[in-house]
C-alpha cells in the first residue's frame, strides 16, 4: 500500500498553516524555457502514471559536474526571502517545514519551533524533536539536492530562482538526520529512502521540483525514476 505522507497537502496552505504568519501565493516565474511556473497546476499530490508523463518531458542530459557549487550559490540557508510557495511570510523555512512535517509541535517564541515528534517517512521512526544541542537528529531534506540540481541545470539560473528552488516546501521533507546525511547529494540512481513504500511519493516529488525549474535528469536517474514509477 502506497504511503501518503502530510506533504500530499497542497503546500500553497503552508503559509495559513503557520501561526502568526504572514501568508505569500507569490508565484515563481519559470526559470528557463520549459519550465513550469510555481504557481501552476504542478502543486500537490501526483498519481504515479501522471509523474511518469511529466518525467518523459525532462531533458536528458549528462550532469555537468560540481565545478563551482557552494551552498551559498543558493542563498542564504533557510531565508523567508524568497519567492517559492510560503516565502516572505515572516518566518524562515527550516521552522516553517518542521511546523508542517512534525506532530505535538510546542512553538517557542515567534516561529521557532521549540518541540515535536516527526514520523519519518525515509526509515519509519519516531523521532523526538527538541530544539537545541540535539536538534540535528531531524533535518529538512532537499529531496534534489542542491549539489544534484547544480549539476543539472541550476547552474543557468538566477540567485533568486536558486534561493526558491532551495527554499521550495515542494522539495522540502523533515527526516531522520543521520539519513540525510548519508544520502548526501544523490540522486534516485544513487539513494532512494530505506523505506521502500515512500519511494514513489519521493520520486514524484523529484520530478515536480525538476520540472518547476527547469532541471534536466542523466539516463542513469531517469531510469531508477521509471523504474520506481512502474513498481508503485
Amino acid at each position: 500500500m502506497r504511503t501518503v505522507t502530510r506533504l500530499s497537502l497542497s503546500v500553497l496552505a503552508v503559509a495559513a498553516l503557520l501561526s502568526g504568519c504572514k501568508s505569500s501565493t507569490t508565484p515563481v516565474s519559470a526559470p528557463v524555457s520549459g519550465g513550469a511556473p510555481a504557481g501552476s497546476s504542478q502543486q500537490g499530490p501526483m498519481s504515479p502514471g501522471d509523474a511518469g508523463q511529466l518525467l518523459a518531458t525532462l531533458p536528458v542530459k549528462a550532469g555537468v559536474g560540481m565545478a563551482g557549487y557552494s551552498r551559498d550559490k543558493f542563498g542564504t540557508a533557510w531565508t523567508d526571502d524568497n519567492d517559492a510557495p510560503g516565502g516572505h511570510n515572516k518566518c524562515d523555512t527550516r521552522n516553517d517545514i518542521l511546523r508542517r512535517d512534525l506532530t505535538d509541535v510546542a512553538p517557542a517564541a515567534g516561529c521557532q519551533i521549540q518541540s515535536g515528534t516527526l514520523h519519518d517517512p525515509y526509515t519509519g521512526k519516531t523521532i523526538g524533536f527538541e530544539r537545541g544541542p540535539k536538534s540535528t537528529t531531524v533535518q529538512i531534506d532537499h529531496m534534489v539536492p542542491l549539489g544534484d540540481a547544480w549539476e543539472t541545470g541550476a547552474q543557468q539560473l538566477s540567485v533568486a530562482q536558486r534561493t526558491s528552488l532551495a527554499n521550495d516546501p515542494r522539495n522540502l521533507m523533515a527526516v531522520d538526520g543521520p539519513t540525510n546525511e548519508a544520502k548526501g547529494d544523490g540522486d534516485a540512481a544513487e539513494w532512494l529512502p530505506p523505506v521502500a513504500s515512500f519511494r514513489c511519493v519521493y520520486v514524484e516529488h523529484q520530478i515536480q521540483v525538476k520540472s518547476i525549474y527547469g532541471l534536466w535528469v542523466t539516463q542513469a536517474e531517469r531510469d531508477a525514476m521509471d523504474h520506481i514509477l512502474h513498481s508503485c
